[in-house]
């Protein structure tokens, strides 16, 4: 499977796609006046301890506060700063308020929700993630390295180099470590020891909200973190851009430098591969399948729903092949979208019904094989008793569409309006209401230019029996900037 990775840089936004066999899989979006903020570092202070929630937020800078659990912190911490048992130490026995701490961003600000915070500290390079607090030694793996031989002789590399320099930080050797030589990890090391020898430095000098280590721009964690052994290209199209890339590749990722490529073409770099288009169809909730069957993707504050239509798809054979077979089709779109639109937190994936065992198990498969390319964490149940399967995606960033829209002012994030009729019957109400309150000698109705039409035509009789029941006039007048549920009744 081949991939290539095309960046587009602008003064204000640099966007990322991946592309895998010509289909764009991932969209990463980071714009100048508003950085993710996962992986950075601050000196925080407490603000306030929960004990009822076993939680804490800190101050860290931001317009709202962070959000620290019991659990994101250090096992080590607790022992220093508690007593007793730690599984009956309340969160207030190691943290109060006023207190400086260090933490580290694991999940931007969503919505109304400040970011998800950790003391656990842990930053990346190339091949290697460093956990330096707490001092255990650990070396972690990815599971993605199948040979246990490979395993093994990275593990060895890691503990042999960290007993030399007395080095007791925690490391975990990521995906990309496979296959690579001992001087190119050993490098890697060095230069995570510089970084946290640079965190620990600035920590002495540190005021509350500072920032003590900021992660890599979007153009650079893409050369770290994105690249593998599948990726063939990738292109810049901003000069500046493609000359730091190189430099910083050259430096820090050797073996990637050789994959740069400046793109000087006319053509927009995201119209190569319609690009655009795809991420304009990403923001609605219909995605058609080849079939004639069709997906509908929903994003509510609890959770993502996803429902599967057979739609024009009538199939060949009879009615449980032409259901497993959208079902089929229908995982391999789910899979995309979820990557593409970066959809997280609880989903559920509403197949239709199917009553043969043997197709459930295989639409599952689907699902998993295509989730094995994710590189966010999934897990998937078993399909239901009402014949749904409930999964989440670990959610780090922002999905797509709250990156690029905002609700409709019109109907505030609803979806829908109310319709003329029903606008009209509560001016009715209106009217009624303020008859029996005050005085007036005629009554004038501001409303947009839809209500009005209905007032003059299917309402018509209606208005006019109101007029005589209150014994005033009704005049109406159009509001052109008026919205379509928005009215005034004003009296004269």
């Amino acid at each position: 499977m081949s991939s290539e990775i095309l960046v587009n840089v602008t003064p204000d936004e640099t966007r990322v796609a991946v592309v895998e066999n010509g289909v764009v899989q991932d969209i990463y979006i980071e714009r100048t006046r508003k950085r993710g903020l996962v992986g950075n570092i601050y000196f925080g202070t407490v603000s306030r301890v929960l004990p009822g929630m076993q939680a804490a937020f800190i101050d860290i800078g931001l317009e709202r506060t962070g959000f620290l659990h019991v659990s994101d912190i250090p096992d080590e911490h607790k022992e220093n700063n508690g007593n007793g048992d730690k599984s009956q130490l309340s969160i207030s026995d190691f943290l109060q308020d006023g207190q400086n701490i260090i933490v580290q961003v694991v999940k931007d600000p969503l919505g109304t929700k400040g970011a998800r915070l950790t003391m656990q500290l842990s930053f990346a390079s190339r091949y290697l993630v460093m956990v330096p607090e707490p001092a255990t030694g650990n070396i972690g793996i990815s599971q993605r390295i199948d040979d246990e031989d490979e395993r093994q002789r990275l593990k060895d590399i890691v503990r042999s180099a960290a007993e030399q320099e007395n080095d007791t930080s925690g490391y975990i050797l990521r995906t990309a470590a496979e296959g690579a030589d001992e001087t190119d990890i050993h490098d890697d090391m060095d230069f995570l020891k510089k970084i946290w020898d640079l965190i620990c430095e600035r920590k002495q000098t540190a005021s509350s909200g500072e920032v003590l280590h900021e992660d890599l721009a979007l153009s650079m964690r893409t050369l770290r973190d994105l690249v593998t052994s599948d990726t063939e290209k990738v292109r810049i199209d901003s000069r500046d851009t493609y000359q730091r890339s190189v430099d910083f590749a050259i430096k820090f990722v050797p073996e990637v430098a050789s994959l740069i490529e400046y793109y000087p073409g006319e053509r927009p770099i995201f119209d190569i591969f319609s690009v655009e288009d795809e991420i304009q169809k990403a923001l609605h909730r219909k995605v058609q399948l080849k079939s004639g069957g069709y997906i509908i993707i929903d994003q509510t504050e609890a959770m993502t729903t996803v429902d599967v239509n057979t739609g024009a798809f009538v199939g060949h054979r009879n009615l449980e092949e032409t259901i497993f077979k959208t079902n089929l089709e229908a995982t391999l779109a789910i899979t995309r979208q979820l990557r593409l639109r970066n959809l997280g937190g609880i989903i559920i994936l509403d197949f239709i019904d199917m009553d043969n065992e043997e197709h459930k198990r295989q639409v599952l498969r689907a699902l998993e094989k295509g989730l094995e390319k994710d590189h966010a964490k999934c897990h998937i149940s078993v399909v239901s008793p009402l014949g749904l399967v409930e999964m989440t995606r670990k959610r780090t960033r922002e999905s797509l569409e709250h990156i690029l829209c905002e609700p409709c002012p019109t109907c505030v994030g609803r979806g829908y309006l109310k319709t003329a009729e029903t606008v009209c019957y509560e001016i009715f109400r209106e009217i009624m209401r303020e008859s029996r309150q005050f005085d007036a000698e005629k009554f004038l109705v501001l409303a947009s230019h839809e209500v009005v039409d209905r007032l003059l035509d299917e309402e018509s009789t209606s208005l006019a029996e109101l007029g005589e029941f209150i014994g005033k006039p009704i005049k109406l007048q159009v509001e052109s900037l008026y919205t379509h549920e928005q009215y005034d009744v004003v009296l004269m």
